[in-house]
């Protein structure tokens, strides 16, 4: 059950990891094994075609989410972290056009994203809210290979074996983690014990941790990360337009980036304008991510622009911010959002957007705390003041879509973390409920919460849109 910060943080392409990464993943898996040669159930002939059907949350908001999309580039041999987004269009059109599926090792496949592609509004898939089934038939239509997967939050994928295996396997805990990693935490209060006896803060625990799986590839591949969601947030600060979708949603983060610079060095703003810096840095990300442009899941994409966001706000705006700090920063993010992703849920489509925004401002205020120098307890504090303010948090977006309210949702979960991280640092790391417990309340309010406010855009803001 060890959660690589590169587990937690992903490269790939929006506007969602769970309907958009999630598929895709699953599609070129599912390709994967039939090139391994999986399948050929008894009395089946040779492949011929392709068949997939997306339930529950995939079904009602997949169109919003590019799923289709996603799908179709997957089983033509595509990844989220490689794609090529200058070439993906015409991809996908050729599918369409030529209803086939060409792969090396493979026969020519046909596969008519118009018949083949089905969106299957009834019940949800028993697993797990974003349920896919893919197949491989022969000629007669016989099942040559089935597979069902589930898109579980932040890209993550699972066979029903999988997520099965998931429940009953082996715990953070477990004496045969704990020989492979040295700081086994599975709770938060696991991971303040290993730091109070070890004397080591919660970036080192987890760094020493990352080097047993990734060695020396560890701190270049954060660099990577760095990058990526600089390069993000720059991207958006220059865009301008309107956001595909339908919903005419206009870019902003330009217009108000171009405001900001304007006013600096003069004696006209307000002390609260820091809190427009936070924003426009998140919703820069969330404005690519809706374009589908490329985003790092933090730790899904439609909380993607929280953790860039405070982690540009501390290294332009904080004094002591030195870049050497940034991977640290990562790490704690990754620590924390681990463990809300092992003990609860990330994903929008199981708990709501607590899960989503809320992890993400959880990561961003401890991480920010650690960077600003506070205590392993200070850290867990923060984590748990952001968590506690998101609960409840629906998952209700317009049309589908990863932009309203998502887009400023982001925004606001950014200056929360600080707002945490700040408060944190101001105490000494006591406090009366535990990050362990407001997780849990998190994955319990989730449970409890109206299946329409859970990302089926059939309930919420999704259906209180203003007349046209």
């Amino acid at each position: 059950m060890f959660l690589s910060v590169f587990d937690v943080f992903k490269i790939g392409i929006g506007p969602s990891s769970s309907h958009t990464m999630g598929p895709m993943v699953a599609a070129h898996r599912f390709i994967e094994d039939l090139r391994a040669g999986k399948g050929k159930y008894p009395g089946c002939g040779p492949l011929s075609r392709l068949t997939a059907t997306l339930y529950g949350s995939l079904a009602f908001t997949g169109k919003g989410h590019a799923t289709d999309r996603a799908v179709i580039l997957g089983l033509c041999g595509q990844l989220p972290d490689t794609l090529d987004l200058d070439q993906a269009d015409a991809m996908e059109q050729a599918v369409y056009d030529n209803k086939k599926i060409a792969l090396d090792g493979l026969p020519e496949l046909d596969f008519d994203p118009k018949v083949d592609l089905v969106f299957d509004y009834g019940p949800a898939l028993e697993g797990h809210a974003n349920g896919m089934i893919l197949r491989g038939h022969d000629k007669d239509g016989n099942i040559y290979y089935a597979q069902t997967y589930y898109s579980v939050g932040g890209g993550f994928i699972m066979t029903d074996e999988e997520l099965e295996a998931s429940k009953t396997g082996l715990s953070l805990h477990d004496e045969k983690e704990a020989l492979n990693f040295p700081y086994p935490f599975g709770t938060a209060k696991e991971m303040l014990a290993m730091g109070l006896e070890s004397g080591k803060s919660i970036a080192e625990m987890k760094r020493a941790n990352e080097r047993k799986v990734h060695g020396p590839d560890l701190e270049p591949k954060l660099d990577r990360l760095i990058e990526t969601m600089n390069e993000c947030i720059d991207r958006g600060l220059s865009q301008d337009g309107i956001l595909p979708g339908g919903l005419k949603v206009k870019r902003r983060a330009k217009g108000i980036h171009e405001s900001l610079k304007a006013e600096q060095g003069l004696n006209i703003t307000a002390p609260h304008v820091a809190n427009d810096w936070m924003s426009v840095y998140a919703m820069a990300v969330n404005e690519e991510n809706a374009a589908g442009g490329r985003v790092v899941t933090s730790p899904t994409n439609g909380a993607a622009g929280v953790v860039p966001a405070v982690m540009r706000y501390y290294r332009m705006h904080c004094q002591g911010a030195t870049d050497a700090k940034l991977k640290d920063f990562l790490l704690v993010a990754a620590a924390i959002g681990g463990l809300i992703k092992h003990n609860a849920s990330i994903s929008g489509a199981e708990v709501g957007c607590q899960g989503e925004v809320g992890s993400a401002a959880a990561m961003a205020a401890g991480a920010l705390c650690a960077v600003m120098g506070g205590t392993n307890e200070q850290v867990e504090n923060a984590a748990e003041i952001a968590l506690e303010h998101h609960l409840g948090m629906t998952c209700d977006p317009a049309a589908g879509l990863v932009q309203v309210p998502c887009i400023e949702r982001n925004a606001l979960g950014a200056i929360k973390a600080v707002s945490a991280a700040s408060l944190s640092l101001r105490g000494d790391g006591t406090h009366f409920m535990p990050l362990d417990n407001c997780i849990q309340v998190m994955l319990e309010t989730g449970r409890d919460m109206n299946l329409k406010y859970k990302e089926t855009s059939t309930g919420g803001i999704a259906v209180n849109l203003p007349e046209c």
